[in-house]
């Protein structure tokens, strides 16, 4: 230790029984390091509450102190908490953000990634359009984090929800309060969260033998105001829906105020997602909190000491835990909507 008490590397080294050249190797992620001598210099990090010195780290390895953040878009509810939460982790930690928007666009999601790295940021948490989209992409070299989607990436870990268990979740919830027709307003196919929830959706229906009817499913809405239309068809439908699950918070800010215009606020209503204000409208919004700053927070926590060297660069998921909000929409009887109809 130094005459202030601080743990030096020096210390870690001793503690695991191995030399200071192979404690730095550990935290650098040198890849001639076996995985046991790793894990003993990690648990004498632990055990030392040793702290690295990242100042001298970034200087050594060329990187900024700096994580390149990706997402859909910065004016989106789900994706702007997520990022806000990311920030703040980060900040603890003397990071500073770079915080683009894809905007859904694969060369602007590709050219932002290719940025990031030219620009060395220490790491890169990004919310991928596809599965595959940056398999093109030299990123076995910078510690990386996919949010809210799986991303194809060897060394990235994903950090996401279960999203086929909570739709169906949700689809259950509403078959126990008497629910039978049940639309539901989604996002494009194109994007990997949307068919699986509705894939969660149709398990739901087909394991209470309930036939599903395809004319309730409103596919390839990617903003609000792609709703009104939609969501106005069903209404006018001779049986219209007795409930609607919405699989984003997005899209219910355009649920909402369609369903008021036409008094049907007797239908039952899930939101995939919380929101501002969602329990201040009447009837609240039953919502599955799919915490964007749950997932933003996890995000951190895994992307840190990938950065810091403690941690092997592996992939995997990590699945963030959610509930269901119920607040009064999503308990609605269908025996309520009976004699209204659209107007």
């Amino acid at each position: 230790m130094t005459h202030d008490g601080s743990v030096t590397l020096k210390d870690v080294a001793q503690r695991a029984g191995v030399s200071i050249k192979t404690a730095s190797r550990v935290l650098n992620d040198h890849p001639s390091v076996a995985p046991e001598t790793r894990a003993l210099v990690a648990a004498a990090i632990t055990e030392l509450n040793y702290t690295p010195d990242e100042a001298a780290r970034s200087l050594r390895l060329g990187v900024e102190r700096c994580v390149g953040v990706l997402v859909d878009s910065i004016g989106d509810v789900f994706f702007a908490e997520l990022a806000a939460a990311v920030e703040r982790g980060l900040a603890e930690h003397g990071y500073t953000c770079l915080i683009v928007s894809s905007n859904r666009e694969r060369v602007r999601e590709l050219d932002a990634v290719q940025m990031f790295i030219a620009r060395r940021c220490a790491g890169m948490i990004v919310a991928p359009l596809a599965a595959d989209s940056l398999a093109s992409a030299e990123l076995r070299r910078t510690p990386l984090v996919f949010v809210d989607r799986i991303g194809e990436v060897p060394t990235a870990l994903s950090v996401v929800v279960d999203d086929v268990a909570l739709s169906r979740r949700a689809t259950e919830h509403l078959i126990a309060h008497g629910h039978s027709r049940i639309a539901v307003i989604s996002d494009t196919p194109a994007m990997e969260t949307t068919r699986l929830r509705q894939h969660g959706y149709r398990q739901a229906m087909a394991e209470h033998g309930l036939v599903v009817d395809e004319d309730l499913i409103c596919c390839d809405l990617p903003q609000a105001a792609d709703v009104p239309p939609a969501l106005t068809r069903l209404l006018q439908l001779p049986a219209p829906p007795t409930a609607i699950i919405s699989t984003n918070s997005r899209l219910t800010l355009g649920v909402v105020p369609v369903l008021h215009q036409f008094h049907r606020t007797d239908i039952a209503v899930i939101s995939y997602g919380d929101f501002p204000l969602a329990g201040s409208l009447s009837p609240a919004i039953t919502v599955i909190d799919h915490s964007a700053t749950a997932i933003g927070e996890a995000a951190v926590a895994a992307l840190l000491p990938r950065m810091q060297g403690l941690t092997p660069r592996g992939g995997g998921i990590q699945h963030v835990p959610c509930r269901l909000i119920p607040r009064g929409s999503g308990e609605l009887s269908p025996a309520l909507t009976s004699d209204q109809g659209g107007s």
